[in-house]
């Protein structure tokens, strides 16, 4: 039976959107369209779901917010307030209905590949900014059909100062999307940012308690510092910490989720003539997703491409997608996982984490 792709975390941008995005820069190697165009020629060795010719078929993606410009609070003078981040709220809209504005790199073939949108929410403003910022998202989404799509928010923390995600409203907006059903998607950095990003979840996590209702679904592995020569990892202390860290995370509650992504901007960059050794880079990933497969177990761990982020390290738009895909095939075979659980990874643990349908 073939296999159904959720591609659990990628991020679209039109040309005209690129001076609202607050990393740009003309040199930035992510500088220029990376639209739906972009993405289907990126995945195009594998078959969407009107086409089923190979044992695995993309069938949708889920999409990320792309840290647009923005601030907390909408009103204030001289701050960027929530337009930018609603602006791509509409352009996520037109992707889904296939009313493409010309320019923007995609069409209404491609349409029903929009499964789930997680847009950008201000999240540190507590339920009162939450409520009137999605009221906001719901008038942009236009119809019924599109609002059901939007499954949750992200706010990254990674590059936030330190607490940010240990503030009473914080936590309290957490608590009002678990009562919204809207999930959440923790964005952390410990190679760049550090170690205590991941203390400090943990401890927000506690915050939450037991009784909270919100799901999290962590990103890229924490972004883990897979530039450690292999030989020290076992005993190195920085993974002994991460490790730690992530079984508390994923003990915290069996309503957190971790995605199987994001490697390749941890990992030494890869050559975009050269082909890699694919069993190689396994074998680095393997003490790190053993980990995650240990704390999480496979039912709460999902397949994502970070598309485009993974061609800077990955070696390029032509290459790096489906050489992400061969490196998780292998990881799934080498942890030994059952067909039915390398199923939920390509794709039903996203469905269930964010309540999609295929």
């Amino acid at each position: 039976m073939p296999t159904p792709i959720v591609d659990s975390h990628i991020h679209l941008f039109p040309a005209s959107h690129l001076p609202t995005l607050a990393w740009y820069s003309p040199g930035s190697p992510l500088g220029s369209q990376h639209s739906v165009d972009e993405y289907r020629h990126a995945s195009s060795s594998i078959s969407t779901q009107s086409d089923i010719t190979d044992s695995k078929y993309l069938s949708g993606f889920i999409f990320l917010e792309t840290d647009r410009i923005s601030s907390v609070v909408d009103d204030q003078p001289d701050s960027p307030g929530w337009t930018h981040a609603l602006d791509e709220v509409s352009f996520l809209t037109r992707i889904a209905l296939g009313e493409p504005v010309p320019g923007e790199g995609h069409d209404a073939a491609h349409k029903d590949l929009c499964l789930g949108i997680i847009p950008w929410a201000p999240v540190p403003g507590g339920p009162e900014a939450l409520r009137s910022y999605m009221a906001k998202v719901k008038e942009r989404t236009r119809t019924e059909q599109i609002w059901n799509k939007v499954r949750g928010v992200r706010y990254l923390v990674q590059d936030k100062p330190a607490g940010v995600m240990l503030q009473p409203h914080f936590v309290e907006g957490l608590r009002w999307l678990g009562q919204q059903g809207l999930i959440f998607d923790l964005g952390v950095d410990a190679r760049q940012g550090g170690l205590h990003q991941l203390r400090e979840a943990v401890e927000m996590m506690d915050r939450l308690g037991d009784a909270s209702t919100v799901i999290i679904i962590i990103n890229h592995l924490c972004k883990p510092n897979l530039r450690l020569s292999p030989d020290s990892v076992p005993s190195h202390p920085e993974f002994l910490e991460w490790k730690e860290l992530i079984t508390k995370m994923a003990q915290a509650s069996s309503r957190t989720y971790m995605k199987l992504s994001g490697a390749f901007s941890e990992l030494p960059p890869l050559d975009s003539a050269v082909k890699p050794d694919i069993s190689n880079l396994v074998d680095r990933l393997q003490p790190w997703t053993d980990v995650v497969f240990d704390a999480f177990g496979a039912e709460r761990v999902m397949f994502g491409s970070d598309w485009p982020v993974c061609n800077i390290g990955g070696g390029g738009n032509d290459v790096s997608w489906n050489r992400w895909i061969r490196v998780v095939e292998g990881i799934l075979e080498k942890r030994g996982l059952t067909e039915e659980q390398k199923q939920g990874v390509w794709g039903q643990v996203a469905v269930k984490a964010y309540g999609i349908s295929i």
